[in-house]
């Protein structure tokens, strides 16, 4: 459709325009999104000259073997921080749910299914917690999950006693979980792309995202538009607690017991470097599943590299307290907000 005015060229309706133009590959990836791969390669680079054996097939798999659970987790905290919450208490949940599917293991005649269905009922009571607490007792996103944190993990050491439960390598599907592989991939990994790829068509084809990203953007404006805040608020701690559980069976299968602490603790703070990392804005309404799994393979690359290399453990959480406030930082400098304490 055209429009003309006397004396004036015709201007062409901006909506074709916009749909003849070429997006540029930049456009495409999106700069956020092209500054992880840039530095991921970086990355890889540096450490395949420094060792021989870092860029080995079987290298690259353990990278994504142990990037697995972090990314599980990153990809549900995407979600909750793009509606305009936080959940600081997965890495607890994940705890919770590995000895509860390791104990249930053993006390049900080694049945693994019943073990993976009381974790993940663990999880979905958990994360329904967090959400009414949040919801409709008015706590703040990150104090509710504080508590959560501790609260979870002291209920993981006292159902265990502080130690590790259970022995599920001697049941083939939990060393299917733990080291099975199809199509020459881990099974672990193939666990986290599907559960990706449902996240990412939820938030980006459904009504459900749209209303999501609409709750982070303006919660007033979401409402006046008729979504029931509430209901998806606490919808989504639920899913966060799923997720987390899935995590916690995958931490079983893979250390092959029970972990009340050891595996889950700081997975917290991993999960909301990778969503910040990946362009998640932490006061909501914006984010991708994208930007969050190539953060998540940043710091797995990272945290791989900085192990082979020798250098101490320690040193790997200084690095992701650095790449937390690095995100934070740019993405102030992005949206042009004025640092606090500083004059406009």
């Amino acid at each position: 459709m055209t429009t003309t005015t006397p004396g004036a060229p015709a201007k062409t309706d901006e909506v074709t325009v916009t749909a003849g133009r070429k997006r540029s590959p930049i456009a495409v990836v999106g700069g956020q999104n092209l500054s992880l791969i840039v530095a991921l390669v970086a990355v890889l680079a540096l450490f395949g000259v420094l060792n021989d054996n870092y860029l080995s097939w079987n290298n690259i798999q353990v990278i994504g073997e142990a990037a697995t659970i972090t990314g599980l987790l990153a990809v549900v905290q995407t979600i909750v921080i793009i509606c305009g919450g936080l959940d600081i208490s997965v890495g607890s949940q994940a705890g919770l749910a590995s000895v509860v599917s390791a104990m249930a293991f053993t006390s049900t005649a080694s049945n693994p299914y019943l073990g993976m269905g009381a974790a993940i009922g663990v999880g979905v009571a958990v994360g329904i917690v967090n959400g009414v607490v949040i919801v409709y007792g008015r706590v703040n996103p990150t104090i509710a999950t504080l508590a959560g944190l501790a609260a979870y993990k002291g209920i993981a050491q006292l159902v265990s006693d502080g130690r590790a439960q259970g022995y599920v390598l001697n049941d083939p599907f939990f060393v299917f979980l733990g080291r099975g592989k199809i199509a020459g991939l881990p099974v672990m990994i193939w666990i986290l792309i599907v559960v990706a790829l449902g996240v990412h068509v939820l938030l980006k084809y459904t009504d459900i995202g749209r209303n999501l990203y609409a709750i982070g953007g303006n919660d007033t404006a979401a409402r006046l538009a008729g979504i029931s805040i509430n209901k998806y608020l606490v919808a989504v701690y639920a899913l966060i607690g799923v997720v987390a559980a899935v995590a916690g069976i995958l931490l079983t299968a893979r250390t092959g017991s029970g972990q009340p602490v050891s595996g889950s603790e700081g997975l917290e703070l991993k999960a909301i470097t990778a969503a910040a990392l990946g362009g998640c804005a932490l006061k909501g309404g914006k984010g991708g599943i994208g930007g969050t799994l190539l953060a998540v393979a940043l710091l797995g690359a990272l945290e791989n590299g900085l192990t082979v290399q020798g250098i101490n453990t320690f040193w790997q959480n200084v690095a992701q307290g650095a790449l937390l406030v690095a995100a934070v930082v740019i993405q102030q400098r992005r949206t042009g907000e004025r640092a606090v304490g500083l004059p406009a």
